[in-house]
Formats: C-alpha cells, sequence, structure tokens
C-alpha cells in the first residue's frame, strides 16, 4: 500500500486526481499533527496486506474530520472508501481482512476492531462506494458534523439496512491515552439528537439502534 501526503487544495492538482480516480482501496486519515501521522501511515500501509493507497489529509485550516473525508470521496473514484485517524494502530493483514468480509457479506459499512465499541459503532470504517452515494447526495458522511458522530449516524443507518459487518480480526486500535477523559464537540452532539429524533432523514427505524447511542 502507497502513502501519499497532500493538503486541502492539491486534491485538485491532476497528478493526485488522475490517482484518485484509480480503481484501487483508498483509505483516508485527515491529518493535524504530521509527525502522528506519518508514524502511523507508515505502519498501517505495511501492514494493509493488498495493494491501495492511504491519502493522509492534512488539515492545515482546521476544517474538521467530516468536511476533509467528504472532499477527499468527492474527487475520488475508488469502489472501496475507507477512513481512519492518526492515532490509528494496524495490525496485520487489517485491510484485506476487511475487503474480504465486505465482499463475502455484500456489505456497505465495515467496522474495524478499534478496540473499543467492540463492533458497534465504526469509529474507524471501510465503505462500499455504491452503498454510500445513495446516503447523502455525493458526501461520505452527512456534512452537518464537524468532528463527532457522523461515523455513529453512518453506522446505525447501515445495521438498519443489514448492510453492516464487523471483522474482528480487522485492526485498526485507536491508541489516544487521553480520550476517554476528552469531551465531544456539543454542536455535533446536539446535531445527532435532532437527527436521531427523525431516524435520521426516516433511514432507522429500530428502537433497538436509535437508543445505542447518546
Amino acid at each position: 500500500m502507497e502513502v501519499l501526503h497532500a493538503t486541502l487544495p492539491e486534491l485538485e492538482s491532476p497528478a493526485l486526481a488522475a490517482r484518485l480516480r484509480a480503481p484501487e482501496p483508498l483509505m483516508v486519515m485527515p491529518c493535524i499533527d504530521a509527525a502522528l501521522g506519518q508514524r502511523a501511515a507508515v505502519h498501517a500501509a505495511a501492514r494493509a496486506g493488498v495493494p491501495g493507497l492511504l491519502l493522509v489529509l492534512h488539515d492545515q485550516a482546521r476544517l474538521g474530520f467530516v468536511s476533509v473525508l467528504n472532499a477527499v470521496f468527492r474527487a475520488s473514484a475508488s469502489p472501496w472508501v475507507g477512513y481512519m485517524a492518526q492515532d490509528a494502530f494496524a495490525g496485520r493483514q487489517w485491510l484485506a481482512l476487511a475487503l474480504r468480509a465486505l465482499e463475502s457479506r455484500q456489505a456497505g459499512l465495515l467496522g474495524f476492531n478499534d478496540g473499543k465499541w467492540q463492533g458497534q459503532l465504526a469509529s474507524f470504517g471501510l465503505a462500499r462506494r455504491r452503498w454510500i452515494e445513495s446516503l447523502y447526495g455525493g458526501d461520505f458522511f452527512y456534512s452537518g458534523y464537524r468532528r463527532h458522530y457522523a461515523d455513529a449516524e453512518l453506522t446505525l443507518i447501515a445495521r438498519e439496512q443489514g448492510r453492516y459487518v464487523y471483522q474482528p480480526d480487522s485492526v485498526l486500535i485507536e491508541v489516544d491515552w487521553g480520550k476517554d477523559g476528552a469531551a465531544v464537540d456539543a454542536q455535533d452532539r446536539a446535531l445527532f439528537a435532532r437527527r436521531r429524533a427523525s431516524g435520521f432523514e426516516g433511514r432507522v427505524l429500530k428502537p433497538e439502534l436509535l437508543n445505542l447511542m447518546g
């Protein structure tokens, strides 16, 4: 797997635009700490188990995880697009195992083993483009979120539709020593609550799913 570093303006460069249109797995790592992102990306690429592209996108303007991922998704054409963070630690064959699980189950979204959610939430995930394109008019995540809860909404929709798969052997562990004590974005939390009240525009109806995440 190849690692490339870029900024949002560089998505329009001819060379990168051409590469993003290639039919290979694409993982996107929004990044605000270049050294941390480089370390995680090199390690993950060496352990992917299949060819592909890991794009480390430096969010210099601090637009947020969701905006960065949506911009890359719109600029790319890969049939498989995933997301991870600069604090991810990859297990061996993580991408090969994920692709195999997606294909064998014909799933729309796969959740990696992040060491936290036990498969209930795809905090790091890999999605089938055809399925994602049916949800948000060309975006990967619902664009109203900035940093949090977009992955929760996407996971609930996939689970409602029976298009979610969890592969515990496909490991992308979140290594964030201060995560459990960190606050979530209050505006993202409020938006999630409003959208959950409508079943995310009628896409999620099962009470056990709607009550799963606060």
